[in-house]
């Protein structure tokens, strides 16, 4: 995502306890995906809570995904295509928002730690017929959520430049496996925006490098350091950010025309298989001569251009719908949702929260209409349940 609420390690540098960022946020975006299982789990960092159980779903996991997807109905379908952001300080709420609106994915962002604390998440998945994919944006710099619990991470400029990939990988998994044990699944990282910009620019020290294939070697290090922990990684945030006009947490934002993208941003996007098994979160960005006029989160060409042109058939999730101005000066949430559900999104991601019912309703409303193809929905389904390992 790109840059939500930064939570600045200590107290000086608290930047924003406000919405989501990295989108990648850059969000900001962001996302319930995957989270393969590791062949030996470490054991979790002394400094972390202990590893929480698996929860037991009610969906046999042996079989085909797309059966799966098929035999859930329309309400619990679209319910696992978000991931809604909830506050780190109210480990009840989310256990009722999961318990009522049984959604696929939540997102913690802030800098508030109680439900990150004491097993609280055990509590989250109980409620869950399908296991919830459980998102943050650990960057490490300005973007991290469990500095104050377990140590201060540096950001991705600081490590490529003072770390080997080798070491990256190692600071990813030991990072990893700290996340883990307090029950998170999904990283919103590592970053792949390409920028030379000062530290404090939206993306500025969140980028590995302005070197692209720099970037693309440090990400993989930090990705299979996710993956060595069980974590499921997120690239972020595609077409490429880091030459963007703006923040989109604060209006649109018009990156270079596509042939530029093409040789700089979106370099590290080029044989996304050599990441492994990644998710995708797509930015709020307008590409003249591709989305013309229309942020990428919501374009069905930017959605064309990742599968096609670079071949992904993982998971997509959208930058942050619900705090990103670049999205709700224009938009109703629940239309955003819709938007980009219908361009080729497998997830949206809100990190405001709440809206739930608002959301499903319109989301149901425009199954039966045919607005949002049946098809269209089952496809996504297929793709997020098997990134949680609920089929094969």
């Amino acid at each position: 995502m790109n840059h939500r609420r930064l939570a600045a390690p200590k107290a000086a540098l608290c930047l924003l306890a406000a919405s989501f960022l990295v989108t990648g946020c850059g969000s900001t975006a962001v996302s319930g995906l995957a989270v393969p299982q590791s062949s030996a789990p470490p054991s979790p960092s002394p400094r972390a809570a202990p590893a929480s159980p698996a929860p037991t779903s009610r969906l046999a996991r042996p079989g085909d995904c797309a059966s799966t997807a098929s035999g859930l109905d329309v309400r619990a379908q679209v319910a696992q295509l978000v991931v809604v952001g909830v506050t780190g300080d109210n480990p009840a709420a989310t256990v009722s928002l999961v318990r009522d609106n049984q959604v696929g994915g939540i997102f913690i962002g802030g800098n508030a730690t109680a439900l990150l604390k004491d097993r609280s998440l055990d509590a989250v998945q109980a409620a869950a017929k399908v296991p919830v994919a459980v998102s943050v944006d650990e960057e490490g710099g300005r973007v991290q959520r469990i500095d104050d619990l377990d140590g201060d991470m540096p950001s991705a400029r600081e490590l490529a430049a003072t770390k080997s990939p080798e070491q990256v990988r190692t600071i990813a998994a030991d990072r990893g496996r700290q996340l883990k044990a307090r029950g998170v699944t999904v990283d919103f990282a590592p970053d792949t925006d390409v920028t030379d910009a000062p530290d404090d620019d939206v993306i500025g020290d969140r980028s590995f490098s302005p070197d692209p294939a720099r970037v693309k070697t440090y990400a993989k290090a930090f990705a299979a350091g996710l993956r060595d922990a069980g974590i499921q990684p997120v690239l972020k945030h595609f077409p490429g950010h880091g030459h963007g006009s703006g923040d989109s947490h604060k209006g649109t934002v018009v990156t270079p025309p596509l042939d530029k993208l093409r040789a700089v941003d979106l370099v590290p996007y080029r044989n996304l298989a050599d990441y492994g098994p990644v998710a995708v979160m797509v930015g709020h960005l307008d590409v003249p001569d591709l989305t013309n006029g229309v942020p990428a989160s919501l374009s069905p060409a930017a959605y064309g251009l990742l599968r096609k042109e670079f071949a992904f058939t993982g998971p997509v999730l959208t930058d942050d719908l619900g705090a990103m101005k670049a999205i709700t000066a224009q938009y109703p949430l629940p239309d955003a949702v819709l938007k980009a559900l219908q361009a080729g999104a497998d997830e949206a991601l809100w990190s405001s929260g709440g809206r739930v019912n608002e959301v499903l309703d319109r989301l149901v409303k425009a199954v039966g209409t045919g607005e949002l193809p049946k098809a269209r929905v089952q496809e996504s389904v297929a793709r997020v349940l098997r990134a949680k390992g609920v089929c094969g």
